[in-house]
Parts: structure tokens; C-alpha cells; sequence
């Protein structure tokens, strides 16, 4: 099992972290182009290719385009991708000839084996899941009956908060921002099964921290 530390965009930091990275002498991360439009994209793209960060893991949008994953194959090593549902953020190219090594994550909406059976499977984040757990016992019901139906290909592990926050409507006790080691506590909770060939620690702190 790989552990990747990541390279987040939600912040406005990713310059940054791309050097630290590569200052600290990290070869292989997790990009997380969530956040970036495309022409942001490309100049994450000329950084990370200056730095010699290799990808192989990489969390992809809607709006890529085939040959931009290709780019992302031949330039930074990538082997496996991970994007949000279709139904929270609809399809704009075809991925024919690459869907297999695409994987659906888990987030606001119950995973749709329809969807699932499209692509490579499941990309697990740990952190979603336990939210779910923790304020929706039914779509947690739901998505563990998927998690034992469909290929778990890849992870994200993020926290668990002590005490919630609201965030676009809902509760959540997940966050992406790492202040304490126990915060992690929960993953001892989840079977060795549910863990993948690679793991994408997902989290806003530094590459440092």
C-alpha cells in the first residue's frame, strides 16, 4: 500500500506547496486538481514538471479533457484517478479507453452502482464515509453494501472532528485541515479490505506538517 502525501488546490497555497514538496524531497504525491480551472491547471502542470513531482495517483474534474489524463500518464507516471459523481457534477467528455482506471468518490450523494459499473469502481475516503456514519445511518447502510459489491481501487484519508461544522447545508464532522494525530483514531474502525494499493493523504496542511 502506497501513502501519498497530497498536493490540495482548495487553498490558495498550491504554488507553495508544490516547491515545499520537492524542497523536502518528496518524489510521488497526489495531485488534487479539484479546484483549478484549466488554464490554473497548466501552470500546475509547468511547476510540478520543473519540481520532478511524479503523480501516480490523481484526483481529476468533469471538465478534463481525455488528452489532458493522458498528459497526466505520460508526464507525471500516473496509474490511477479518482472523480466525483456524474450526478453532482455531470460528464463533458467521453473517457472511453480510460474509464477503467477512473474510480467514483464518495461525498454528498449515495454512490449509484449504475454510475459504478461504468467505471474502474470505488475511490474510498475514509473521512466521508465516517461522516456519513456519524449523520446519515442510511446512506452509510447504502454505501457500505457498495463498498462490498464494487472494487475499492483507491483512497483518500483525511479527520475526523470532535465537533461538527455546517457546510453547504449539511452537518459534517469531516475536515481536510489535520490538528491533532487523533483525529485519525477512526480509520482503526474500518477492515484492512476497505484500504487500497494507494492512499492519497488528503489534507490542507503543508507537505511539511
Amino acid at each position: 500500500m502506497r501513502f501519498l502525501p497530497a498536493i490540495t488546490t482548495t487553498r490558495p497555497d498550491w504554488k507553495k506547496k508544490i516547491k515545499e514538496a520537492s524542497a523536502i524531497g518528496l518524489d510521488s504525491v497526489c495531485f488534487f486538481l479539484t479546484c483549478l480551472k484549466e488554464v490554473q491547471r497548466n501552470e500546475f502542470y509547468r511547476l510540478a514538471g520543473k519540481s520532478g513531482l511524479k503523480a501516480p495517483f490523481v484526483h481529476l474534474r468533469s471538465d478534463m479533457k481525455p488528452e489532458e489524463i493522458r498528459l497526466l500518464k505520460e508526464k507525471f507516471g500516473a496509474e490511477i484517478f479518482n472523480i466525483h459523481s456524474y450526478s453532482e457534477y455531470p460528464e463533458k467528455y467521453n473517457y472511453t479507453g480510460l474509464k477503467d482506471l477512473i474510480y467514483i468518490e464518495n461525498i454528498y450523494n449515495p454512490l449509484n452502482s449504475r454510475e459504478l459499473k461504468k467505471f474502474g469502481g470505488i475511490c474510498l475516503d475514509f473521512a466521508h464515509l465516517e461522516n456519513d456514519r456519524l449523520t446519515d445511518a442510511k446512506k452509510f447502510k447504502h454505501n457500505i453494501a457498495a463498498l462490498e459489491k464494487f472494487s475499492i481501487g483507491c483512497n483518500h484519508i483525511s479527520c475526523i472532528k470532535a465537533k461538527p461544522k455546517k457546510e453547504r447545508g449539511f452537518v459534517r464532522f469531516d475536515s481536510h485541515f489535520l490538528e491533532d494525530l487523533s483525529e485519525l483514531d477512526y480509520l482503526k474502525n474500518y477492515p484492512k479490505k476497505y484500504f487500497s494499493d494507494f492512499a492519497a493523504i488528503e489534507l490542507e496542511n503543508s507537505p511539511t506538517e
